[in-house]
């Protein structure tokens, strides 16, 4: 049973469970150890599943159903092994949720947003060769997890009036919020990760020391207290390689790339707190986690029901790739080999 309103199974994979047989000794992780995030990430859906589960609300509920469902079966491509020696698997099909909590599509959806920088970097670096990139974290004080919500508007309004001053120096950025839970007194810590892009005269005129970004957030956020900020270049190769574009070092970048987009929330956070984390649910509906702004908008403009099959650098399967599936064991906590009986 699936709830409408979520993306619907595709025709693939809406075979019932008995029709599937089970290769036994063959999983995923064995066949593409790349792929061994799968089972963490649906290993965690089952515990968030079974938190929703056991919730008085029917609202969570529902949320239990659609997370125990996703991405049970996954289908992958790989190519003969004359047209691709090293025969990776690539996914191109699954059922997915959409749940924002769901381990597994959060997981997705960061992986989609890292393709689309990925894929967005080399027409990015062409239009804009002289570009630098800093890495911005800007944080407020705890606060109590049933007053997040009005703790994200603040946040908000305040990277509003930061990027309205005069020296904000970016000609555009991507903003993540993450929230972290204290594991002294259960309070909830959100705060921003950006990845900012700068024009080179930053540095030679307009360049903003630590205690100065400090500054400007104390007074975008209005508060009497010294927020924390952190602020990093992205470091340059002045030789030219095949890991750096345009005197970029692309390792370093999607290092922070990875740190903005990974996740909004920890799966151990969701599954150490029961209670914390369904009010975090509530507290979070509807709320943007991810914003682009300035001139990269045009370049990362996200796409209605965009599929979360997408991973950065992969390329397309050949017309004659070979179509394997895996099913989720949970008695196992892996995914194994299918073939259809």
């Amino acid at each position: 049973m699936t709830t409408r309103g979520a993306c619907e199974p595709t025709s693939v994979l809406t075979v019932p469970r008995e029709e599937w047989a089970v290769n036994e000794g063959e999983y995923l992780s064995d066949s593409s150890p790349r792929h061994k995030p799968w089972d963490v990430h649906r290993a965690e859906a089952d515990e968030v599943s079974d938190i929703f589960a056991y919730s008085q609300f029917s609202r969570h509920r529902r949320y239990a159903v659609r997370v125990e469902q996703c991405a049970q079966v996954l289908e992958f491509a790989r190519d003969p092994p004359t047209d691709n020696p090293q025969r990776k698997l690539k996914l191109t099909n699954a059922w997915f949720c959409r749940v924002r909590h769901c381990p597994v599509c959060q997981w997705r959806r960061a992986l989609q947003w890292q393709a689309r920088l990925y894929q967005a970097l080399p027409r990015l670096l062409m239009d804009y060769p002289e570009a630098r990139f800093l890495f911005l974290t800007l944080t407020v004080r705890n606060c109590r997890v049933n007053e997040l919500r009005s703790t994200l508007v603040l946040l908000a309004r305040a990277w509003q009036r930061l990027i309205q001053l005069r020296t904000w120096p970016a000609d555009g950025w991507i903003r993540a919020t993450e929230i972290t839970r204290s594991q002294k007194d259960r309070s909830a810590h959100p705060h921003f990760h950006a990845l900012l892009m700068v024009p080179p005269e930053y540095f030679k005129a307009g360049y903003l020391k630590q205690a100065q970004w400090v500054d400007l957030w104390q007074q975008s956020l209005r508060v009497t207290y010294k927020p924390i900020v952190d602020i990093q270049v992205l470091r340059q190769n002045k030789k030219r390689s095949r890991v750096t574009v345009n005197s970029v070092n692309i390792p370093q970048m999607w290092t922070i790339v990875s740190e903005i987009l990974k996740y909004s929330v920890k799966p151990s956070d969701m599954i150490r707190d029961h209670d914390w984390f369904l009010q975090l649910v509530d507290q979070v509906h509807k709320m943007r986690s991810v914003t682009v702004g300035g001139v990269l908008k045009p370049y990362l403009r996200e796409r209605k029901r965009e599929g979360l099959t997408q991973e950065p650098g992969e390329e397309d399967p050949g017309a004659l790739a070979e179509r394997l599936f895996f099913g989720w064991k949970q008695e196992v906590r892996r995914y194994r080999k299918l073939h259809q009986s």
